[in-house]
């Protein structure tokens, strides 16, 4: 089926638990600090059911029509489907949207794909089979809580207090599922979402089998709390003194779990450290999750570069040489992620067994490329706006006053544009570089797949070193040592 957005919004209602510090959210679909986010999400979903784009955002399988973000790729065409809506969805929340729909629910389509990666006993493919088509046909919204929480990887500090370890395990196993208890970070989208799917993309140590848990939870479970860091939102006077923050945080949250019950069927791995991260990296998954990520920090990065022209434009820097030069440059940055978004399609592997997959090594260069770059690009429009994000009246409400609002008029226009239009302009651009929706994506891109050295290990892991190696050997095959030398080294 196809959800609606009303009918998203409906199942949010559902009782789940989420904190604003020691304020209790009892519905994120009417709260301030959420709301107009929600209504995004809902819109993403009335955008996916719309006729007008049925071709592009669905298709049918098993005799339903379903989100094109489940669809297991046999060919070329396949996969330039799926990027296309990953692309739709994107453009829609200009790249603000980190884990839409879309993200999580790859990651699970890409496991899908190879249940050979899940042998038993310690992991459940059929359980995994059968959670893919159970969110397909239910069009659920899967987030991810998959990293432990920093302190926690530091197990000896909670001994030597005699408290237990927070970082999220299991401390019982019943007849009719396992117990989990403890804190997993970062559940970004949780608010919005229908359940979390629980992991380890960060290796464990052999000896942490009891935190090598891979399961899926309802966002209302029993004994499961969202505690949210603060709301873009909070405090915001208008969408447009804040346009991106009124209506695209997605909102990040710690997921704590006190004795929350996890039936067997939604259980994937259990007690084996190494297998709860392998099964992302051994099947098409991880390639999945992260191809949507390239994709949506495109259409980031079209947004930034059309607000680096716009400003430069407001400015009359557009006429300086030097300026042109400069966007030109960030011009060829944006479309270097465009021709690696481009390339693992076009490049693609024809992995695993009977599917298709985005080619690995192309993706991991731009999560690469991704992490390297969102700061240089902010700070280039930091550059381009110079003080002009500080020379605005502090919100639209200049306007109310007759007298005020004629003076603002008169001295704020420019030749480029009236003074309105330049307010609406700069506050885009505050919002993208000074505010705290600002820092928070700036933290995010920068982090949003580990630190440098994990993203580098898997460019290296997925790099075929014996052709490389093999064109130094072969080059050096096809010349000898001089036979001069032979006799030098001979004598």
């Amino acid at each position: 089926m196809l959800r609606t957005g009303k009918e998203h919004l409906e199942s949010l209602r559902d009782g789940r638990v989420v904190y604003i510090g020691g304020e209790r959210v009892d519905d994120v679909t009417r709260h301030p600090a959420f709301r107009e986010a929600a209504k995004t999400v809902a819109a993403i979903y009335d955008m996916k059911a719309d006729p007008a784009h049925r071709d592009a955002m669905t298709y049918e399988e098993d005799g339903g029509r379903h989100s094109f973000y489940f669809l297991r790729p046999k060919t070329r065409e396949d996969l330039q489907k799926r990027s296309d809506g990953h692309r739709r969805i994107a453009d829609f929340t200009y790249g603000m949207f980190g884990r839409s729909p879309d993200h999580v629910a790859s990651f699970v389509t890409g496991m899908a794909m190879k249940p050979d990666a899940l042998p038993k006993p310690h992991a459940f493919a059929d359980n995994v089979l059968k959670y893919h088509r159970h969110i397909r046909d239910n069009d659920t919204y899967v987030v991810y809580a998959v990293v432990s929480p920093q302190a926690a990887r530091n197990p000896e500090f909670y001994q030597k207090k005699a408290i237990p370890v927070p970082s999220l395990r299991v401390v019982r196993e019943d007849d009719d599922g396992v117990v989990i208890s403890g804190m997993k970070m970062l559940a970004t989208g949780a608010l919005y979402a229908n359940e979390i799917w629980i992991g380890n993309v960060i290796p464990l140590a052999p000896d942490q089998k009891k935190e090598a848990i891979t399961c899926a939870i309802p966002c209302n479970a029993a004994g499961l709390s969202l505690w949210s860091r603060k709301p873009a939102a909070v405090g915001l006077t208008s969408e447009f003194d804040s346009p991106l923050a009124w209506r695209y945080d997605e909102s990040d949250s710690m997921l704590m779990c006190d004795s929350v019950k996890v039936p067997w069927e939604k259980v994937f791995v259990h007690d084996d450290a190494l297998l709860s991260r392998d099964i992302y990296i051994k099947t098409a998954s991880h390639c999945f999750g992260n191809h949507q990520s390239n994709v949506r920090y495109w259409s980031k990065m079209r947004l930034l570069l059309g607000l680096c022209s716009r400003i430069a434009n407001a400015t009359g820097a557009d006429q300086v040489p030097a300026v042109r030069e400069k966007l030109g440059e960030m011009a060829a940055i944006e479309a270097t992620i465009g021709g690696l978004v481009n390339g693992q399609i076009n490049a693609f592997e024809s992995w695993p067994e009977g599917y298709v997959c985005f080619n690995r090594r192309f993706m991991y260069a731009g999560l690469e490329w991704c992490t390297q770059n969102y700061s240089r690009f902010i700070d280039e429009l930091r550059t381009l706006c110079g003080g002009s994000v500080i020379q605005m009246p502090a919100d639209i409400s200049v306007l109310d006053d007759p007298e005020l609002a004629k003076q603002f008029d008169t001295f704020w226009q420019t030749p480029q544009a009236d003074s309105l239009t330049r307010m609406k302009l700069f506050k885009l651009a505050w919002d993208m570089t000074g505010s705290e929706f600002a820092g928070r994506h700036l933290q995010y891109e920068k982090f949003y797949a580990g630190a440098s050295f994990i993203i580098r290990n898997h460019s290296y892991r997925e790099t075929d070193w014996s052709e490389f190696n093999g064109l130094v050997e072969r080059l050096m095959a096809g010349y000898d040592v001089p036979e001069k030398s032979k006799r030098a080294a001979a004598e």
